[in-house]
């Protein structure tokens, strides 16, 4: 049987030194390594042994009595979970691990809603148990009051597949078929066993161990307990599909993409197929590596159910299903921050761009961006370690020195009333024309695409092709220039010269339409905003509540938990983004704070963050709001606001 198990946990938790205990004991390496000795097998990379902390989410495998299973070891700072959400969407079990001491921190709460949104069956391990301060039970209490209540703390409760008293109780609350079962005839250990399998799988209920990763204690039972309450159910006899969770390069520039085998059996020379967000592609698996930390063997097939990296596949993206076409998931980890890179004189500047596309490829959330006026690489970051991190990735594997400038809120702009934005595309020889609806969205929703146009005034082919230049990049908004979010558009009408239309026509009367319509509609200037969630004594509520106004923040009605106060709501990045350091130093580091992106909502200081930016909407290199048309033989550009009365559709 094959089982993927993510181990995730705020940082300093112990997760790396727990997955090292976990490959010692069933003999996949010869000798336990240590995050503090800099010798972690998982912790593969030299930057990782450097800093102490999980950057990459690296993946090693060992046997257990009947299963093979995949271990994927994700980074515990908050500064690189995207990283750690894309393998979370791989994992058939995830185990969450606490300190006995701590407690659940900021990142736990981040790690448990992620794993409720892609429904992972997840396991606890309390860990730390050999320090001064530990308190099993004080944490176990955390977790019911934070995270779940259906959640039971297995010490001596179930060995070999037996159970006691408490532990069958617990189970039986928690399933009306075991509990008339149980009232009927007892405890019967194989149906038990299957039922409590099937619970978990449907995240019925969360079981929890506890001991010392360090200390090696209570890690031989917990691996046991684990083997027998989990289950996948893989059909090898399928035709193959699979999903791509990681890009790397080799050495040598390769592209390397790792796969999730979801069905079937893949073997070298096959074909393949995938759908790249616009286009099938189909091409053949030159290679199959099967990776261990940093080393990989080469294999000749693999089968559902497995992790693997494959050569031979050009153009995947992370995300992408193999073998079907199927929809993407949205991320939840998405930054908050953009940042420019500095680069000596001498660098050639598009030699650097290459590599940060390379770079963009492997993490998507860097959303590499090359603005062409200026001459400059602008990346999206979650914070300053990041950067910090990019930086020696960059002089490591590139040779190339790099510098970022401090990371500026990344905004966006929608509108709040309706408007129809026309364009038109005439110089000699050229010609289209597009008319736009534009309409609020929901919140967050994105940008949204409705058809209304009839086949009598314009081509399916060219309609989908206007479709297709909406959506092949992101939209400058009028007020900074940042991207257009949360805007429904509807195509309205069209239309196309037999002979003189051709590619890019369509895309520049788009264009026109979108920024047209935008010019007649009311704007709003977004920022994104965290949902906080902040726990301090009660005698710092105040200064807390001061400060969360202060920086323009919402609180909901305050929750008591002994001498305790929690604290939820939401408050704008630009202004809470340093708060934990604050937060730390005046509670002497006994107040907790999680901080997750929510969305975007209207700007705050709209006014202030307008002026600063200072974007002037007629000057963008990429927009223009005015239509081209034709007379005598010569285009001529027609302003937005009389651009209407020429239209060749109304």
């Amino acid at each position: 049987m094959n089982k993927t198990i993510g181990i995730l946990a705020h940082v300093d938790a112990g997760k790396t030194t727990f997955s090292e205990q976990i490959l010692y004991h069933t003999k996949s390496i010869k000798q336990r390594g240590r995050v503090d000795h800099k010798d972690a097998f998982l912790d593969s990379h030299e930057i990782e042994r450097q800093r102490g902390i999980t950057v990459f989410a690296d993946q090693a495998i060992f046997s257990y009595q009947n299963s093979t299973y995949f271990l994927i070891d994700t980074p515990g700072h908050v500064d690189f979970s995207p990283e750690m959400e894309r393998a979370i969407q791989v994992m058939d079990y995830a185990i969450i691990i606490i300190s006995a001491v701590e407690g659940i921190e900021g990142h736990t709460e981040t790690v448990w809603t992620l794993l409720r949104k892609y429904q992972v069956p997840t396991f606890f391990f309390i860990n730390k148990t050999d320090r001064v301060g530990a308190n099993v039970e004080s944490v176990l209490e955390e977790i019911k009051l934070n995270l779940t209540k259906d959640i039971f703390l297995i010490t001596d409760s179930f060995n070999e597949g037996e159970m006691d008293e408490e532990f069958i109780e617990f189970a039986a609350e928690r399933n009306e078929h075991l509990l008339e079962q149980y009232m009927e005839s007892g405890y019967q250990k194989d149906l038990w066993l299957k039922t409590l399998q099937e619970m978990i799988h449907q995240n019925q209920l969360f079981l929890c161990g506890s001991g010392s990763a360090l200390q090696d204690i209570g890690i031989d039972h917990f691996l046991e307990v684990f083997d027998q309450l989990t289950v996948t159910d893989y059909v090898p006899e399928a035709p193959f599909s699979g999903r791509v969770y990681k890009i790397r390069h080799d050495e040598n520039g390769t592209r390397i993409s790792f796969i999730k085998a979801l069905s079937g059996s893949m073997k070298v020379r096959d074909e393949v197929r995938y759908w790249n967000g616009q286009h099938e592609i189909s091409e053949k698996i030159t290679q199959i590596r099967v990776y261990g930390g940093n080393k990989y063997k080469t294999v000749d097939h693999v089968n559902a159910g497995e992790l693997f990296a494959v050569t031979g596949l050009s153009m995947t993206t992370i995300g992408n299903y193999i073998g079907e076409k199927t929809e993407t998931v949205d991320f939840e980890m998405v930054p908050t921050l953009r940042s420019k890179v500095n680069f000596e004189p001498s660098v050639n500047i598009k030699e650097a761009l290459r590599f940060f596309k390379i770079l963009d490829a492997e993490d998507p959330s860097l959303n590499v961006i090359w603005e062409e006026s200026l001459q400059q690489i602008h990346i999206h970051v979650m914070g300053t370690i990041q950067l910090e991190v990019l930086e020696q990735v960059v002089l490591e594997r590139f040779q190339l020195k790099v510098s970022f400038e401090e990371p500026e809120i990344l905004y966006k702009e929608t509108i709040d009333t309706s408007a129809v934005g026309y364009g038109h595309f005439e110089p000699l020889g050229h010609y289209a024309e597009v008319h736009l609806k534009l309409e609020p969205g929901e919140r967050n929703s994105g940008i949204t695409f409705c058809n209304a146009c009839h086949a009598d005034d314009l081509t399916i082919g060219n309609q989908n092709v206007i479709e297709q230049h909406l959506f092949e990049r992101e939209h400058n908004g009028l007020l900074t220039g940042s991207p257009l979010t949360d805007v429904k558009i509807t195509l309205l009408t069209g239309r196309a010269h037999n002979k003189h239309t051709s590619g890019g026509d369509f895309r520049e009367a788009a264009y026109r339409a979108l920024r047209q319509g935008l010019e007649k509609a009311s704007n709003i200037l977004l920022e994104p905003i965290y949902q906080y969630k902040i726990k301090v004594d009660i005698d710092q509520m105040g200064r807390v509540l001061a400060d969360i106004q202060t920086a323009s923040g919402k609180f909901e009605p305050p929750l008591t938990e002994g001498n305790k106060v929690i604290l939820t709501g939401t408050v704008p990045v630009a202004t809470f983004m340093n708060y934990s350091t604050q937060l730390a130093a005046f509670t002497h580091g006994k107040g907790t704070i999680s901080l997750r992106f929510a969305g975007y909502e209207r700007c705050h200081n709209k006014k202030d963050v307008i002026e600063k930016i200072d974007y002037d909407k007629n000057a963008d290199p990429a927009y223009t709001s005015s239509s081209i048309f034709c007379s005598k033989g010569q285009g001529y550009s027609v302003p937005w606001d009389e651009a209407e009365e020429l239209m060749h559709c109304l």
